[in-house]
């Protein structure tokens, strides 16, 4: 029924007055005929619609008709965006709440039709992003840092680096981008003078100042973060490019699924590939399951190590 898409287009018509549909499709990134049919279907569940030809028509409510949509308020738009886009939080949590909140609102203003597929969502659907075996480290800072990036407002915050090492800084909030379950704060560092990408677990205190800031015209969220992300993953690969040549038999070769091949070839009912297991001490902890499947020929110094570990489980197992 694409019920994301329709609340979307009852959100821009109540807000907009009167919008074209190829201005709708371009916003929801769909088709015009996809528009259309789903003005035919809020029709259909009693919606007042009406459209107008010519230059300065389009798709508009009926005169006088409300959906009650502009009860929401900025901040409820904002939290069902970002639930639309797949970020979720946690419903004990202040931004939990606030989401809730506003998904209340969003219900009991729409229309009957509506009510039954949105209770049936609610039973047969559960989102749960935790990890199984360890707990998501809390963002204590994470409503402040939505506030400071809504309202372009400076921010004084306290961070701590991997190292341990913790400073204080002033940041021009610029925007927040979610890595699966990671949130970034991308932001201009006064004390950098430059751009950083703070991961937000690691912001301990974060305070709103009462000045704003502006973010220069020419910068884009996207196109700074997938470029830093390109930049990033060529200096790790870089850095860590730990290349082992193993010898795996034909028909286990589906192994090699699992890893980085570099490059591989055929030698008779064999299959000599060349991994990248980027360091030693990785290679090491990650060799383990290896043992059985493939036979590892280089390096050396984890040939050896491998070895070493079957001696010492040989030894484990003889004294029994």
């Amino acid at each position: 029924m694409g019920l994301h898409r329709l609340i979307a287009i009852l959100l821009l018509m109540e807000s907009r007055g009167r919008i074209k549909a190829k201005d709708l499709a371009d916003a929801l990134e769909t088709s015009v005929r996809t528009i259309y049919r789903d003005i035919d279907t809020l029709a259909e569940a009693g919606i007042p619609i009406a459209t107008e030809t010519g230059p300065s028509g389009g798709i508009r409510l009926m005169e006088g008709y409300t959906v009650n949509l502009k009860q929401l308020r900025g901040d409820d738009v904002i939290h069902l965006y970002l639930t639309g886009m797949g970020i979720h939080s946690d419903g004990h949590s202040e931004s939990g709440l606030k989401l809730k909140n506003a998904l209340l609102k969003l219900e009991k203003s729409l229309p009957e039709a509506y009510q039954t597929d949105i209770q049936k969502a609610k039973v047969r659907f559960y989102f749960d992003d935790t990890p199984w075996w360890t707990k998501r480290t809390p963002i204590t800072c994470l409503e402040t840092l939505r506030s400071a990036v809504w309202h372009s407002k400076k921010a004084v915050i306290q961070y701590r680096k991997i190292n341990g090492e913790q400073s204080a800084r002033i940041v021009h909030p610029y925007g927040l981008v979610v890595k699966m379950t990671d949130w970034y704060l991308v932001a201009f560092c006064e004390r950098a003078e430059a751009i950083r990408t703070l991961k937000c677990e690691r912001i301990e205190q974060a305070e709103l100042l009462n000045e704003e800031f502006a973010i220069p015209p020419d910068f884009s969220l996207e196109v700074h973060w997938k470029t830093q992300r390109k930049e990033f993953i060529s200096v790790r690969k870089e850095q860590e490019h730990y290349p082992v040549l193993l010898k795996v038999r034909k028909e286990k070769t589906g192994i090699l699924s699992k890893l980085e091949v570099l490059y591989s070839k055929e030698e008779q009912d064999n299959v000599l590939a060349a991994v990248n297991m980027h360091r030693y001490d990785l290679a090491c902890n990650e060799v383990g399951w290896l043992i059985g499947q493939a036979e590892i020929l280089e390096p050396k110094a984890l040939r050896e190590y491998v070895k070493e570990e079957l001696r010492q489980l040989d030894r484990m197992y003889r004294e029994e």
